[in-house]
């Protein structure tokens, strides 16, 4: 009996450990390489070094992402239709930044309306076995800091 005891107390430190870099085993999780960097999907939430959240109401967003049909009509495109997929595409090193997506906003995080309409700080085109919609979306105002796509006018 105690040896039992000695194995249930001891087997969260055993399964902590296997964890210890924030998931089991290498996984591909979506990312987007820039330059020598990366900006990824964080594994767990209490990696993640920026926040975004989505909301349904546009009039709580603070970017606004629309999904559209044509990859030609997007400054943001995912595709990946292939099977294997270059484990270096996508360096971890300290400039990796990641990614967590919220279910609630906090005060200076980035609310996401992610939608089909027009008038859009971002558009994205997503096709794709590893990468949804949200996630590409995530990445993307990741990758801009939060802000929305600051437009020229002229006077």
């Amino acid at each position: 009996m105690l040896r039992f005891k000695i194995f249930v107390s001891t087997l969260p430190l055993i399964l902590a450990g296997l964890f210890v870099q924030g998931e089991p085993a290498s996984t591909n999780r979506p990312c987007i390489a820039l330059g020598d960097a990366s900006v990824q999907i964080a594994p767990t939430p209490w990696q993640a070094q920026f926040h975004v959240s989505f909301t349904n109401n546009p009039a709580d967003a603070t970017v606004r992402v629309q999904i559209v049909d044509r990859p030609e009509d997007a400054e943001f495109t995912v595709v990946d239709d292939a099977t294997d997929t270059d484990a270096n595409a996508c360096p971890v090193n300290a400039s990796t930044r990641y990614i967590g997506i919220a279910t609630a906003a906090a005060a200076l995080d980035p609310v996401i309306y992610l939608s089909r309409d027009g008038n859009a700080d971002y558009r994205i085109y997503v096709q794709s076995k590893t990468f949804s919609e949200r996630e590409a979306a995530a990445l993307l105002v990741g990758a801009q800091n939060g802000r929305p796509r600051v437009t020229a006018s002229l006077l």
